[in-house]
């Protein structure tokens, strides 16, 4: 799954300098998640765009069937994969 991926990923750029700013990098680019997907499939990680901004889609998902259809409101706005992903590395 693609969380798991990119769960490696970032335990991956923590110890590998290079690969950790040029993740960052992609923020300056003007295609930022194709240039982050090309880094991720270079180094062997399957993320695609489209898997990267359906991340959140899933979450809400996957909350609104845990309940059965049973009252509960859908999240507003989902996480941002990409974004989320670089914040966590920056803190890192």
């Amino acid at each position: 799954m693609i969380e798991q991926a990119l769960q490696r990923l970032l335990e991956e750029a923590k110890s590998d300098s290079k690969l950790k700013q040029s993740l960052i990098d992609t923020e300056n680019s003007s295609d930022p998640i194709s240039e982050f997907c090309s880094i991720c499939k270079k180094r062997g990680y399957k993320i695609s765009a489209g898997e990267l901004m359906a991340v959140g889609q899933n979450s809400n998902d996957a909350k609104l069937r845990s309940v059965n259809g049973g009252g509960v409101d859908g999240i507003d706005g989902w996480d941002d994969a990409y974004e989320q992903f670089l914040l966590t590395l920056k803190w890192t």
